[in-house]
């Protein structure tokens, strides 16, 4: 099965949306000096329409630079985990904030649970691994679950 393209219906081709919701985001423009700067390229679009490209295709654009930034990390250096536990409370019940992250601080995952134990560790690293596969180092703080 092939996978839809997600510019389906739109008649602005691909490259003009990806370049501009890379100018907004990428510089301190605003949409309206994006606006400006398409316009004299030729391309008329609206800021408005910028801002609904940014708000509809910035979170593709975004798993997709994670991705690959990822992929080069895992080609060229170590990759290493650090996993650890957090009590918080949410509506006064105390909840475990599991966390794991990259030798380079980016946050891989985030996940709440009630419990405290080796099942909640194991539903965490499974969900990891299946995302970004096996790290070559898992830094914990040698807690028992």
């Amino acid at each position: 099965m092939t996978k839809r393209s997600p510019f389906k219906y739109f008649k602005t081709s691909p490259e003009i949306i990806r370049l501009a919701v890379m100018l907004y985001v990428r510089f301190p423009l605003s949409l309206r000096n994006v606006e400006d700067l398409l316009h004299e390229r030729g391309i008329d679009v609206s800021h408005e329409t910028i801002r609904f490209w940014w708000n509809r295709f910035g979170p593709m654009f975004a798993s997709e630079i994670r991705r690959r930034r990822v992929q080069q990390l895992r080609a060229f250096s170590p990759w290493q985990w650090h996993v650890d536990e957090v009590f918080v409370k949410i509506n006064g019940e105390r909840h475990y904030l599991w966390r794991a992250v990259d030798h380079e601080g980016e946050v891989l995952e985030s996940v709440v649970t009630k419990r405290r134990n080796k099942r909640a560790a194991l539903k965490m690293l499974r969900k990891l691994m299946r995302r970004y596969g096996q790290p070559e180092v898992l830094v914990t703080d040698r807690f028992a679950s």
